[in-house]
């Protein structure tokens, strides 16, 4: 018998009672307890074969969002925002939800020539993923990373952090963080501290671990490896890796690498997960089908996207929302294309759901 046939001859399909089928004497006096029935909510809460889903298949185009976050900066200064950010806001959750997917907010920082983010530290776990500009770096727990369009740079969760701009022009950075859960959880926070003396190892972590299969000689002996050995990822390095990547894959295949914690080889963070993606040019790549969703922003090149059946056309710059179990294919239209993923993955493989199929 199949499983659906099955269920529905034990009377569990649909068939489930309603609030409106209950006494109102027997509700109000629940309810005045504060307390609630399960069952006429339960297809909400557990709807059957696949998650409900309000997060949409959508694309904030860069060239439409920029002249804003410039204009962000004529007016607001940095001491009035602390950090001058536009979310971008998922219209299945409406602009107060702030949320690219549930788990996953974004957004895109405006810093200027001479200006200083103030340090600080919070609960929820960053990137830095620098979409333009040059001069600008990120001081974490006292190590300086530069920011080069394309770098990947860590703030994990309750380390110090600033930012500031020595060299001209704008910089403009992705911020993505898991501060939907954290939120969710009531867990969220900030403390702000005082600026930091930046040591003179400059970029120390990502020069530590500068080529794949190669650790400090120091690390061998360590019985406790660091957290987060690793907080800069250059994208120089990532771009050749890639290209050499896909020198030795089959065109079926994709060209896509990890960004890891170089002494464990798992998630460079907890929560959430990285990665950086060739598209071979004039090649649909159709990736399995995951209960993670994701956002993926353009480095480079130009395509297309068709999620869930919604087509969106992208270029540089663009950013990208993926429901979960969504169905995908991209393609690149003209030159190779470069994109850069964050996920759930993570989160959900800690908690014992994550699927691809």
């Amino acid at each position: 018998m199949d499983p659906l046939d099955l269920v529905s001859s034990l009377g569990h399909a649909e068939s489930l009672g309603r609030l409106e089928d209950l006494p109102p004497e027997y509700l109000k006096a629940i309810n005045d307890l504060s307390v609630a029935p399960l069952w006429p909510q339960l297809r909400g809460l557990l709807p059957r074969h696949k998650p409900a889903r309000n997060t949409q298949p959508f694309m904030w185009r860069y060239a439409e969002v920029r002249p804003h976050l410039l204009r962000a900066g004529e007016l607001t200064p940095i001491e009035k925002a602390e950090r001058r950010v536009l979310v971008l806001c998922n219209p299945g959750h409406g602009l107060e939800r702030l949320v690219a997917t549930p788990t996953i907010y974004v957004g895109l920082q405006l810093i200027l020539p001479g200006e200083l983010a103030p340090t600080h530290r919070h609960t929820p776990t960053a990137v830095r993923f620098v979409i333009e500009g040059s001069g600008a770096y990120t001081t974490v727990n006292g190590e300086k990373c530069p920011m080069e369009k394309g770098d990947l740079i860590l703030t994990p969760a309750l380390n110090w952090h600033e930012h500031g701009h020595e060299g001209s022009g704008p910089v403009v950075w992705m911020d993505a963080l898991d501060l939907p859960m954290v939120y969710a959880m009531e867990a969220s926070y900030a403390i702000e501290g005082p600026s930091q003396r930046s040591r003179p190892d400059l970029d120390a972590s990502q020069n530590k671990y500068r080529r794949a299969g190669l650790l400090p000689y120091a690390s061998l002996g360590q019985v406790q490896r660091p957290q987060y050995p690793q907080i800069r990822f250059p994208w120089t390095d990532v771009r050749e890796a890639l290209g050499l990547l896909a020198s030795v894959t089959p065109a079926d295949e994709a060209v896509q690498l990890a960004y890891v914690n170089p002494e464990t080889g798992q998630p460079c963070l907890p929560t959430l997960g990285f990665s950086a993606q060739l598209l071979r040019a004039g090649q649909d790549f159709r990736p399995r089908k995951r209960s993670a969703s994701s956002v993926i922003h353009v480095i480079e090149g130009r395509g297309e996207s068709v999620i869930d059946g919604t087509l969106l056309q992208w270029g540089e710059g663009d950013t990208l929302a993926l429901p979960t179990h969504a169905e995908v294919i991209h393609r690149a239209t003209g030159e190779h294309a470069y994109l850069f993923h964050v996920d759930d993955a993570p989160m959900q493989r800690a908690l014992g759901f994550y699927e691809d199929f």
